[in-house]
């Protein structure tokens, strides 16, 4: 019965499309919007039927769905409209949930335009999760530090043989004068930012605890900001 009825009202919307244009106005609709109408209703009979003959006996039940994907329906419905309104606030509970130094791209940049934001640990560092030469790394972000440098064990992790390094370039360090060897980078991703040929420096043993994100990347950024808990690079 509800098949022939939506088919009923598939044909009738048909017949109304082919209609002269001029055959006038029916209710004030147009023959576009009835027949948009009828094959709406169409496709309502034909699944509206059968859910019909599942809730016979139980329209108490029925009655509570229906409500419950009306509800459903309403709320997506609202949360289409002001996803302009809601974009921000998930971004930032997306960035209050991820782990400290995870890189959250940052949403309505301009064509061409990106930028990321890193959250700061609870001692206080901003450490990256960073991408170097195809090897994750963590780094801690120093703009004291004038170039990328790297611990022993990150520069062996990202394949540089340190046996035939030449430690000529002082550093400052927490115990005081170092020294650490110049070598150039492939590439340094943080999230959605990438730099290509960056130069760094491989600490000598037992100098360095943590590699440092220095300012061979970030001067080469259009910009980078510290705004409470969060750091924003933007290239």
């Amino acid at each position: 019965m509800g098949a022939w009825l939506a088919l009923g009202l598939l044909i009738f919307a048909g017949l109304v499309l082919v209609l002269p244009r001029d055959a006038g106005t029916l209710s004030g609709l147009e023959s576009s919007d009835i027949a948009i109408l009828a094959s709406g209703l169409a496709l309502l009979v034909f699944l509206g039927f059968p859910l019909l003959g599942e809730y016979r006996g139980r329209l108490g039940q029925a009655a509570k769905d229906i409500i419950s994907w009306s509800v459903l329906a309403l709320v997506l419905v609202a949360g289409y409209s002001f996803r302009d309104e809601i974009t921000p606030i998930l971004s930032r509970v997306t960035g209050e949930l991820s782990p400290p130094g995870t890189a959250l791209s940052v949403e309505g940049l301009e064509a061409g335009q990106r930028a990321v934001r890193i959250r700061r640990m609870g001692d206080g560092q901003f450490v990256a999760r960073t991408i170097v030469n195809g090897v994750s790394l963590r780094m801690i972000v120093d703009t004291g530090a004038s170039t990328v440098v790297l611990t022993q064990n990150d520069a062996q992790r990202i394949g540089f043989s340190v046996t035939g390094l030449r430690y000529i370039v002082p550093v400052q360090t927490a115990n005081g004068t170092s020294y650490a060897a110049r070598v150039q980078l492939r590439d340094v991703n943080v999230g959605d930012i990438g730099l290509r040929r960056v130069e760094a420096l491989i600490a000598k043993p037992g100098a360095l605890h943590q590699s440092l994100l220095g300012m061979s990347f970030l001067s080469r950024l259009r910009s980078y900001e510290f705004s409470g808990d969060f750091l924003t690079l933007r290239s």
